[in-house]
């Protein structure tokens, strides 16, 4: 055990060293404290592109292992990843010489949120689009705004950014925040607004059903102060259930008709989606977005009632919806090649992959829809969503399911089976294969592929880049 008593930032602090550097979220902040003016320095497991390189050209120096003397020169504080276990060397290291240690959102709220207001986007999906938009919608306004997203921002190219505004757009994650501590990181934050999206049972190896989900979820919102303002999805009955009694002021949004914001008059008309805002049952305004799917959709109702709390006019909000590009990895087209189009998306929970087949095929409808799945989570690669994901296809074409690539992780007894999924949507009449690796998925694509085509990739790793080495062979 490490000794608790360091777990604290000092007052003093010049020199940071970041245990797991090349997680997302953890060179971001690398980045963040250098910008602030911090000497930081960094270790990971097989240094890995694109985020080492990113940190090396920066002049972040990064060690390549965890060895107990990338730290012995004495920095005035580790951060330490939540990849990071106990028997890590370094933090062994850091109790034997006795230095301060923190969390990563220990650290972005010590470092970067405290002099800000913070705006949080929590739930289980939706959180990186939403946390996007709103920080567009700010900037956009001449908030100058601070954030830190899951995601790349096309608008910034970075996920991260040190504005001087009083804002700082955060994604709440309701992950477990280090081997020390083991509460959800938004519990770290005191937002002035939040947003949720909705709460669903994922995140399996932590969580040990819905209910513990909805306990975690509970707790963060009976401990936001009663002068925050929560923006709740309102086709959620896990959120109704928690939001009796309320802990702040509550606004629900959707397409409810009682709901204090909702959308109607959805239209699309390639590449724009039009829709109209009412807010208390009068029209807030009338936009249009090159997003698609009514989950974006809600996405983006969600950061215009928070943009309105925050005094946003509707024409400040419009124009920024309209040069909103959109985050890498979401819906994002990577390429075309003989009229036929592939494009990524990060979706990877049986709801996320449903709606994402749904949105895209509704946006394309005139277009063939090959959908490309490969179930890599902690979660999607345990058997608990084996018969969800079967229905999660109904809208797809063509299906290529590739067999987990990490399934050693998971213990023999509950491991998700491709092979089981494909013969379940054979069974629902689906035209669906299974695939042991990559490569094979692409050698079929390129004999079944066709004109017209849209081959939709869904994964939340690098699926062996696949996007790339696809398009290279059409």
């Amino acid at each position: 055990m490490m000794d608790m008593t360091l777990n604290r930032i000092p007052e003093k602090v010049r020199k940071i060293h970041l245990v797991a550097i090349c997680g997302t979220a953890m060179g971001a902040l690398a980045c963040m404290l250098q910008d602030l003016g911090f000497e930081v320095t960094g270790s990971d497991q097989h240094v890995y592109p694109p985020m080492s390189l990113f940190l090396k050209d920066r002049g972040i120096r990064i060690d390549d292992g965890f060895r107990e003397g990338n730290i012995c020169y004495g920095p005035d504080l580790v951060i330490v990843g939540n990849a990071v276990t106990r028997d890590n060397p370094e933090a062994r290291q850091v109790r034997q010489m006795g230095l301060p240690f923190c969390s990563m959102p220990q650290a972005l709220n010590h470092f970067v949120a405290l002099e800000k207001q913070t705006l949080l986007i929590s739930g289980t999906h939706g959180k990186t689009t939403t946390s996007a938009i709103l920080a567009w919608i700010l900037q956009s306004a001449g908030a100058d705004p601070s954030f830190m997203i899951g995601g790349i921002l096309k608008n910034f190219n970075s996920n991260y950014r040190l504005g001087s505004g009083p804002y700082f757009v955060v994604e709440g994650d309701e992950y477990d925040t280090a081997f020390f501590d083991k509460g959800p990181k938004f519990l770290h934050f005191n937002p002035l607004a939040a947003i949720l999206t909705g709460i669903e049972f994922d995140h399996a190896d932590i969580f040990d059903d819905l209910h513990h989900v909805k306990m975690t979820f509970g707790q963060f919102l009976s401990g936001l102060s009663r002068n925050s303002i929560l923006i709740a999805h309102d086709d959620d009955k896990n959120i109704d259930d928690l939001l009796d009694p309320p802990s702040c002021r509550i606004e629900r949004y959707g397409l409810n008709g009682t709901s204090p914001w909702r959308l109607s008059g959805i239209s699309i008309d390639q590449p724009w989606t039009t829709f109209e805002v009412i807010k208390h049952n009068t029209s807030f305004g009338k936009f249009k977005t090159t997003l698609f799917g009514e989950h974006n959709l809600l996405n983006v109702l969600a950061s215009i009632a928070i943009a309105d709390h925050l005094k946003i006019e509707p024409d400040v909000i419009s124009k920024a919806l309209e040069t909103f590009e959109g985050i890498k990895r979401r819906q994002e087209i990577r390429g075309h090649k003989n009229q036929i189009t592939v494009m990524d998306d990060f979706a990877h929970h049986p709801t996320a992959v449903r709606e994402t087949i749904r949105a895209v095929k509704a946006a394309h409808s005139e277009k063939r829809l090959v959908a490309v799945f490969e179930p890599r989570t902690n979660t999607s690669m345990r058997d608990i969503f084996q018969n969800e994901y079967s229905r999660s296809f109904d809208l797809a074409d063509l299906i290529c399911i590739r067999k987990p690539p990490l399934l050693k992780k998971i213990p023999f007894g509950q491991r998700f089976s491709s092979k089981k999924l494909v013969a379940e949507l054979k069974t629902r009449g689906k035209n669906a294969y299974y695939f042991e690796q990559t490569e094979a998925i692409i050698d079929f694509l390129i004999e079944q592929a066709k004109s017209g085509d849209l081959i939709l990739v869904m994964s939340n790793g690098g699926f062996d880049n696949i996007h790339e080495r696809l398009l290279d062979r059409l």
